[in-house]
Parts: structure tokens; sequence; C-alpha cells
């Protein structure tokens, strides 16, 4: 049976707006407390469909044509999406790493576009127990190696309201952008989501309001 997949992000004819919306979502991430270096950010949301995969992908494209050395991690080992915007394999990635399957340069796939490089690290197989994986010393353990060869790392993970991976991976993070959608996500959802995270003390950086026709409400 033949996999449903996205073109890649490359292929879309995206609109200058959301272009320059992402880079200045880029700049906000960058100016907001610049004494502290934001090296790996978390993208989650509220529930399910909310596009926070297309943002991850996004986000991290337009950190590498600033010229930044970036990687992007597909953490939504449920419902792994990454590998479905870019051409890449889905089946060497997180969860060889970490049952010691692949190493890590292995591990990593390089995609050149329009004159820049992006590192991506995709699910892998899916696992039987994701929470524990991620929450696991080999991963913090991983996070601290990828950290000395890349400038940022984009973690998309899973909803943080149904599951608790997204959760687990705060502390190993700078900071976490929350996705939610215009006309889908309720207001109790997204009021649920920052409690968790204030639970969890991690550091919510903003969130994106994807899915608006308004380019100006994108991001608040």
């Amino acid at each position: 049976m033949k996999e449903n997949v996205r073109k890649p992000v490359k292929q879309e004819k995206e609109k200058a707006a959301t272009e320059e919306q992402f880079r200045l979502i880029r700049a906000s991430i960058d100016l907001a407390n610049s004494e502290r270096k934001k090296q790996v950010i978390l993208i989650t949301s509220p529930e399910s469909g909310t596009g926070k995969s297309t943002v991850a992908s996004h986000l991290a494209i337009c950190y590498a044509k600033k010229g930044e050395r970036t990687l992007l991690i597909d953490a939504d080992l449920r419902k792994p999406t990454i590998h479905k915007y870019f051409p890449v394999s889905r089946y060497v990635g997180l969860t060889n790493i970490m049952a010691e399957q692949s190493s890590v340069m292995n591990g990593l796939q390089e995609v050149e576009m329009d004159g820049y490089s992006l590192s991506i690290l995709t699910g892998g197989p899916s696992p039987l127990n994701p929470s524990e994986l991620l929450s696991s010393k080999k991963m913090e353990q991983l996070v601290a190696q990828l950290k000395q060869f890349f400038d940022i790392i984009i973690v998309d993970t899973p909803p943080i309201t149904i599951v608790s991976d997204a959760l687990v991976l705060t502390d190993l993070a700078d900071g976490v952008i929350l996705t939610c959608r215009y006309h889908q996500t309720v207001k109790e959802k997204a009021q649920l989501a920052v409690e968790k995270l204030k639970l969890s003390k991690a550091r919510l950086l903003g969130v994106i309001f994807n899915g608006t026709k308004n380019a100006k409400h994108y991001y608040y």
C-alpha cells in the first residue's frame, strides 16, 4: 500500500506574508530574554490537527536560511510526520539511535534546498513506550551531544493535553511554542495546555495561531 506522502515544504508556493511571519517569529524567539540562548525549542499543541508539524518545519527552514546550523527532530513518535514534508526516510531515526541500532551521524539526514542546508532526525520506527524513551537518560545525553553540533534544534512533539511525551521533554528545552488553530482550538483546551506547561515549569515563548486569513494575527 502506497503511503500518503505530502509534498516537500520546499515545493509549496508559500505566500510572502507567511514567510515574513516566520521571520518575525524567529526574531521574537531570538529577542526574548536575549541574554539566555534558546538552543532547543519544542513545538507542541493542545490537540491534533493544529498544523504543529508544518510550523516546526517552516521554523526550522527559516533558521537554516539565516545560516544557523539547524536540526529538526521528529519526537512525535506516536504519529511521526516530518518525513512526509522532506525527501528523507522515516525508518532510520530517533528510535534507532536510542536503541543503539544506528549511530547519531548515520541517523541524521541532510536536506539541501535553495542554497541552505537543514539536518533532520526523523522519528524512526514507532516504539511501544514513547514517553519512557523520551524521558530516559539516553535522550538527555543525545540532546546534550546534538547541542554541540547545532546552533538551533527544533523539536516537533505530540499534543500536550493528549499524552505526556511533550511534557517529559520540557526539561531538555530552552523554550516551548504552542500551536493553536483558528476556529478549531477552543479556549479551554489552550488554557489546559498552558497550565500543564506551567506545572512542568516549562518556558512558554509564545503561541502561534495557525490557519488565520489575516497574517498579522499569525503570531502573538
